[in-house]
């Protein structure tokens, strides 16, 4: 459908969790440069009254209100839901995925898409069968700030050749404070700082090395050779520390800490270059805010970015415009791309000594 000139896709929401708060709190802002219409058309829940107290906290002035069902099957099914957002634990999205796909539904997932290369596999080869747009749900990727640096640095060569990115994401948990059934203690919840944290590492370590992907989703990037140790607690990776290297002497110093005390500092990310560095700075690797480009021999610049809300709408506006189009995955986030990275979480885990029951 479209409005205004603009795409307008309608949202079902699996699952209340904060994450899911967040999104659909992006979706609603009113933005002067909203690339598409979003309605959130439906509430999925584990019950009723949970969905129920969640519009009543977090969208009580939707007009019309959602339809808030007792189940995602629900969600699934009804007719008038364009794309569903998938908010569940990593554990549980392969599955939530298949039964969306199995009703013919475009989705979009949140990271870490599943819990490992296997399961992603699975999900895309049934997306592809079915011919339904499906995507992971990686936001920091289609910040504009991200697609600034990338091209200052991969298309303007600003810093010269790039040899190193550091980049670390260290936050308190409270891990102390959780239960064994949390989702971030519990393994067969896919409990990791990696694939919860430690991925925005991982995702900043490619922003500065690698070239974006420039729109061809059948576009092959290298995989490098991964080194990982990982700190375990009662079989959870809390700290993990990963080197990527790359065939030309490339390298990425990547790290993700969940322990009690831990935050990184603002300036979480560097990247080097032959001829200067871009240092990015933000409340987490998530959520980057401005950065700094320092030429060797010139003067600092920085650069800031307007983001009302979270940022989320940036990732949405995306799927809109991708299925507008009859797109079936994104040229951001590729189905190719979310597999290599699964494939790169998964020898992290392996080495570092961080099993599944899935696995």
């Amino acid at each position: 459908m479209t409005s205004n000139g603009k795409p307008t896709v309608r949202w079902g929401i699996v699952a209340t969790g904060l994450i899911s708060s967040w999104f659909v709190a992006d979706l609603i802002l009113e933005r002067k440069d909203a690339a598409a219409n979003h309605i959130i058309q439906v509430i999925g829940s584990s019950s009723l009254q949970k969905g129920k107290g969640f519009i009543a906290q977090h969208l009580p002035n939707a007009s019309p209100a959602p339809t808030v069902y007792g189940s995602y099957e629900q969600v699934y099914s009804d007719p008038n839901v364009d794309v569903v957002y998938i908010g569940t634990p990593h554990a549980f999205h392969k599955k939530n995925c298949l039964d969306a796909i199995s009703h013919g539904k475009n989705i979009l997932c949140e990271k870490t898409f599943t819990l490992n290369a296997t399961e992603a596999k699975e999900v895309l080869d049934a997306a592809q069968a079915k011919g339904v747009f499906v995507m992971e749900a990686m936001w920091t990727r289609f910040f504009p700030l991200v697609k600034s640096i990338q091209k200052l640095v991969h298309e303007d060569k600003a810093i010269g050749r790039v040899h190193r990115v550091i980049c670390d994401f260290a936050m308190d948990q409270h891990l102390e404070s959780k239960g064994p059934n949390s989702r971030l203690k519990n393994l067969s919840l896919g409990a990791s700082s990696l694939l919860d944290i430690g991925i925005y590492s991982l995702t900043w370590g490619i922003i500065g090395l690698e070239p974006p992907l420039g729109g061809s989703i059948k576009e092959l990037t290298e995989k490098p050779t991964i080194l990982a140790m990982s700190t375990l607690s009662d079989g959870v990776d809390i700290a993990t520390s990963m080197i990527l290297r790359y065939q030309d002497g490339r390298q990425g110093i990547l790290s993700s800490h969940s322990g009690t005390g831990m935050k990184t500092p603002p300036s979480f990310c560097r990247i080097e270059g032959s001829e200067g560095t871009i240092v990015v700075d933000g409340g987490a690797a998530s959520v980057p805010n401005s950065f700094v480009l320092k030429n060797n021999g010139q003067e600092e610049k920085k650069f800031e970015f307007e983001r009302p809300g979270r940022g989320f709408y940036w990732e949405a506006d995306a799927v809109a415009l991708e299925i507008a189009a009859g797109r079936k995955e994104s040229g951001t986030m590729p189905w190719a791309e979310t597999l290599r990275v699964m494939q790169l979480l998964d020898e992290t885990r392996r080495q570092g000594g961080v099993i599944f029951p899935q696995d």
